[in-house]
């Protein structure tokens, strides 16, 4: 059987066709459709959005491939509203947009005492919760009465699915209490919605109905699903199912995912959400996540644009000329800030002249690589480190990338897979196509030892269902 998934990303939507045996047998992609607007806000329209949807599923369906299965992972954060006569309210607010920021300190007291404890998220504008604040009260934004659905789960409706909220989705917007799994009642009286602002609270691979619109006629039919938020879809595409293996994935953020056997308690998420770091519910059932990102993609994109270098060419030459400097030279020409997940404005200061793009570039890995060794040494602090490290993403490509990655992770092996998250939506969708699957972690852990992930080098050992090694 052939099975497709959907990655709804932040710098382009991609699609990958699966086969029984697990080998992608096509793919398309096209940019996700932003408006970008002044001091880093960005949005697009629902209606382009959806276009652009369209045109991924065309391609992959030109050559008439039947397909039983459609999985769409994705963005988390950003999303629309629908009214209950099905009317799509936007525009698509992107989750790295920093409305909302300036809010938080207008917000009820006993709110912000408890929302990291409770949601397991820091509170700022990253949360969806902060930016509906904002848009409601500064846009005129009306909340009563609608429904909140992130960026997959809108696709899923648009194609045919229900109304449904993916739980690894829900955990993102800091409305879900992550003790009950259920919607925070303070939340929502804050944004003055019912609990029913989220739809029906569904997992990964269940099926949510069947493709009927928008799709070509060889997708008619298909068993839809979400397979829930796009870092820990990666990295079970990756075999990352255990307690054991950090997972980094470098896109426009790059991605700290860590198996835990909970969601550890309401004081260790409080401390974590301190240092960025959220503890929230995983996509597989039953399991919680340690989830950390900093904004060094988004950085590093931004470095190559100032230069003039916005194509694969100009990347693999910038790639090259970085692997030729000295890592060891010393104190770094050129200097960069910006990384953090609460930023992601690139600051360069430089101190000298003769400067290059290959020395910007590597000033902006340098800086993302301490970030990083923070963000680790957090998340030590309140659950035991890793022993070895999966990294992914498309910066992973790059040599210079793959080198300053090494100095800092755990015995890192690199995916070789292209788009990590779209194979990953597609070992979902067969398991919510066989109707005689009823584990998902056991059905993603044969489909990985079927086929090795795209890994360089065996991660023996990391294709297990999580067990063992209870959180601090």
């Amino acid at each position: 059987m052939t099975t497709l998934g959907l990655d709804v990303g932040s710098t382009y939507i991609k699609g990958v066709l699966v086969d029984a045996d697990g080998h992608e047998v096509g793919s398309a992609r096209r940019s996700t459709p932003w408006q970008s607007l002044p001091h880093g806000r960005a949005e697009m329209a629902p209606d382009d959005l959806l276009a652009a949807v369209e045109a991924v599923l065309a391609d992959l369906g030109a050559d008439g491939r039947q397909v039983c299965g459609i999985g769409v992972s994705g963005m988390a954060e950003a999303g629309v509203l629908l009214t209950p006569d099905d009317q799509v309210v936007g525009p698509v607010v992107a989750w790295f947009d920093p409305r909302g920021a300036e809010d938080v300190a207008d917000m009820p007291a006993d709110l912000r005492a408890e929302f990291a404890g409770r949601t397991g998220l820091p509170l700022g504008p990253l949360a969806t919760f902060t930016k509906l604040w904002h848009r409601s009260r500064h846009d005129g934004l009306v909340l009563a009465d609608r429904q909140w659905l992130n960026v997959p789960e809108v696709v899923a409706w648009w194609l045919g699915g229900e109304r449904r909220s993916e739980v690894s989705l829900a955990a993102r917007t800091g409305l879900l209490d992550q003790d009950t799994g259920q919607v925070w009642p303070r939340a929502a009286e804050a944004l003055g919605v019912t609990p029913r602002f989220l739809p029906t609270l569904a997992t990964a691979g269940s099926v949510w109905g069947g493709a009927s619109r928008h799709v070509p006629p060889s997708m008619a039919g298909a068993a839809l699903t979400v397979a829930g938020h796009d870092h820990l879809v990666s990295s079970t595409a990756s075999g990352v199912l255990d307690v054991e293996t950090l997972y980094d994935s470098i896109g426009t953020a790059e991605a700290l995912v860590r198996v835990l056997d909970g969601v550890l308690d309401r004081p260790a998420r409080a401390r974590l959400a301190g240092h960025g770091v959220n503890v929230v519910r995983h996509m597989l059932p039953g399991h919680g996540v340690m989830l950390a990102g900093t904004r060094s993609g988004l950085l590093m994109r931004r470095a190559l644009q100032i230069v003039g270098v916005n194509d694969a060419v100009g990347r693999a030459a910038i790639d090259a000329e970085v692997m030729r400097l000295d890592p060891d030279r010393g104190d770094a020409e050129i200097t960069v800030s910006g990384a953090a997940n609460a930023d992601g404005v690139l600051n360069v200061r430089a101190d000298a002249d003769g400067l290059s793009p290959a020395l910007l570039f590597d000033a902006t890995l340098r800086h993302g690589c301490e970030v990083l060794a923070d963000v680790l040494a957090s998340m030590a602090a309140e659950n035991p480190p890793a022993t070895r490290s999966v990294v992914a993403g498309g910066w992973a490509s790059m040599q210079s990338v793959r080198r300053s990655r090494r100095a800092v992770l755990p015995e890192p092996r690199f995916s070789d897979h292209d788009e990590d998250t779209a194979y990953g939506a597609a070992l979902v969708a067969a398991f919510a196509a066989d109707p005689g699957a009823d584990d998902l972690v056991a059905h993603l852990t044969r489909a990985v030892e079927r086929h090795d992930a795209g890994l360089t080098g065996s991660v023996a050992g990391s294709t297990h269902p999580p067990s063992g090694g209870t959180p601090r």
